[in-house]
């Protein structure tokens, strides 16, 4: 293997991180939420957020 086909591993982390947002818009597409390419620049909510914010809306 060459010098020029090794990836770094911030290459392969910056292209894991597209790949799963991309996958997290279209799941969301799935479930009929809409979403534009400018949602991708966003960043992921982590785990735990999500159910605080919906703790947050019912109280």
């Amino acid at each position: 293997m060459s010098e020029k086909n090794t990836l770094t591993f911030q290459q392969k982390q910056a292209y894991y991180d597209k790949v799963c947002r991309s996958n997290y818009l279209a799941s969301l597409r799935i479930e009929g939420f809409e979403t534009v390419p400018a949602d991708a620049a966003e960043s992921l909510p982590v785990r735990q957020q999500i159910p605080d914010r919906y703790r947050h809306n019912t109280s």
